[in-house]
């Protein structure tokens, strides 16, 4: 027969005066003493009260069963570190009945708010604002390019030049980003990141005038931006589980559709009431803002971000910078270059991202020219009709995260969801640019409907892709990126000037810039479904 344990504390310790039994309370108090001391837990030194109740059996002749109680006293040792910090206050509450059967109790802390929230989901949300900082510094230019074309004088050579020069910076940081925040922690390399293109960004408008000074200043915007993926990739990798993992990276990269919503229309008011300048100073300070409020944003700990029920194994992040030259020599000597390049997974990775990035950047860049010339809108409605696909885009991030995260937790096969994800986020743009390409005499807001649908599904490839880096190798997530994001970031130097080419030579849309994202669509999803795998990979140096 079970029986009732009263527990009862004061402002200032545990006393063993304080317990009152009505029956096994003995065993109970000696049971406490040999495994938890009661001069150990975490109940001294408050000032205020807390309501909590713990849970516990105790049977005749089954002394065993109080190792349940223990294990739920051990979570209570957590609470110790935030008690001192704080001062958060504590007091048990001595009201259990006395009856039969077990007694069922909880812990109850509602105070303050913050504290029930995961650090992980802290962290996440941290680097999504990042990122929507990230796209809004990437955008500014594209609107504010005309004004500053009309001071300088510049020609269409001058402002795409200066407007190509991101991609430059943007491509050559991808794999040294990896590496950094495989050596040093992605947050660390996202800190620094932000900082440095939040700078460059604040600094154009006192730069312009100096073209060599402007092109250096977009090419470290583009490094900053550029080492920011790898470093969120990495961070996603060692905090997050398996099957929280499509909703993290859709919620981290969703920010930047966000971001380019949020740059497109507030740029132009701006722009209008405190000239193009504003743009730069701004959103550059919004920047620095993230960072110094960055470093109040605790990292998580490995216990909890590594725990998974798929029985990953996460690695705990370095404790510090690694000090000397050599070091880093050494560790950049121990990537396994070789056994990466001989996995046909990464493969298919490196030219799916290559795929994607090529309908990604050349409609970023041209749809509203197309908009305007070929379907005949105005600058404003073509200026509001792009931000269309971005918008639509964070409605369907969604829905593709809650979709891919549910399958994996139904025990359907991880590569079996993300080649569906990364399929559809192929096949619809592709279907949809095809249907544009045809002259079925469509209304021009219909191909407009078409096509910020096609583009808005696109964004399936965050659960597909996008995951799969920290799938087969949550240490190496981070290069991995860095290596695909390199080759994805080659349509953005080469994509967007052959679109100008072929539009000179052809004068045809459908040719210029449709043709060659339906392409690399296509063959994209061919070899994803053919060579994509999400398997757990041991990449070593002796593969």
């Amino acid at each position: 027969m079970a029986r009732l344990v009263t527990l009862k504390a004061d402002k200032s310790l545990w006393d063993e005066s304080h317990y009152k039994t009505h029956h096994q309370a003995s065993t109970f108090n000696s049971y406490l003493k040999q495994y938890y001391p009661l001069n150990v837990l975490p109940f001294k030194h408050t000032q205020h009260n807390l309501k909590f109740k713990v849970t516990c059996r105790v049977r005749d002749k089954e002394i065993e069963n109080l190792v349940e109680a223990q294990k739920k006293v051990n979570r209570f040792r957590a609470i110790e570190e935030l008690d001192q910090k704080e001062g958060l206050v504590k007091t048990l509450e001595d009201e259990f009945g006395e009856g039969k059967g077990d007694k069922s109790v909880r812990f109850e802390w509602n105070w303050p708010p913050l504290k029930n929230i995961p650090q992980r989901y802290k962290l996440i949300g941290t680097t999504s604002l990042a990122f929507v900082i990230c796209n809004m510094d990437k955008v500014n230019l594209s609107v504010a390019i005309i004004p500053m074309s009309h001071q300088f004088g510049w020609n269409s050579s001058t402002a795409g030049l200066v407007q190509s020069s991101f991609f430059w910076g943007y491509a050559l940081s991808q794999l040294p980003g990896g590496w950094l925040a495989k050596i040093f922690g992605g947050r660390k390399v996202l800190e620094v990141g932000v900082l440095a293109w939040s700078l460059a960004t604040a600094l154009v408008p006192f730069l312009a005038g100096y073209m060599p000074g402007l092109v250096a200043s977009r090419i470290l915007v583009g490094m900053g931006e550029g080492v920011s993926p790898s470093a969120a990739t990495d961070l996603i990798a060692r905090s997050i589980p398996l099957e929280e993992r499509s909703r993290a990276v859709s919620f981290v990269f969703g920010g930047l559709s966000f971001g380019s919503v949020m740059g497109l229309l507030l740029a132009p008011p701006l722009i209008q009431s405190y000239g193009w300048e504003s743009v730069f100073i701004i959103f550059g300070f919004l920047g620095i803002a993230w960072f110094l409020a960055f470093q109040f944003v605790k990292d998580d700990e490995p216990s909890a971000g590594g725990a998974s029920t798929s029985g990953h194994l996460f690695f705990s992040e370095k404790n510090s910078w690694i000090g000397s030259l050599e070091e880093l020599e050494g560790s950049l000597k121990d990537v396994p270059w070789k056994a990466f390049f001989k996995s046909k997974a990464v493969w298919a990775m490196i030219y799916a991202h290559f795929c994607g990035s090529w309908g990604h950047y050349t409609c970023l860049s041209w749809l509203p020219t197309y908009f305007s010339e070929e379907l005949s809108l105005n600058l404003t409605e073509a200026a509001w009709v792009s931000v269309l696909p971005p918008l639509a885009s964070i409605f369907v991030t969604s829905i593709a995260a809650q979709l891919a995260d549910y399958l994996i937790t139904k025990g359907v096969d991880t590569t079996r969801v993300r080649k569906t994800c990364q399929a559809i986020s192929f096949l619809s743009p592709a279907s949809c640019m095809i249907l544009s390409s045809l002259d079925l005499g469509l209304p021009p807001w219909e191909v407009v409907t078409i096509l910020t649908g096609g583009l808005a599904l696109s964004s399936f490839a965050l659960s597909g892709l996008y995951c799969t880096h920290q799938d087969i190798s949550p240490e190496y997530a981070s290069i991995l990126l860095g290596i695909t994001n390199t080759v994805g970031a080659v349509p953005g130097i080469v994509g967007v000037a052959l679109t100008g080419y072929l539009l000179d030579s052809t004068h045809s849309w459908s040719l210029s810039l449709f043709a060659p994202s339906i392409f690399f669509y296509l063959t994209g999803t061919v070899v994803w479904l053919t060579f994509a795998s999400s398997k757990p990979q041991t990449f070593s140096k002796r593969d």
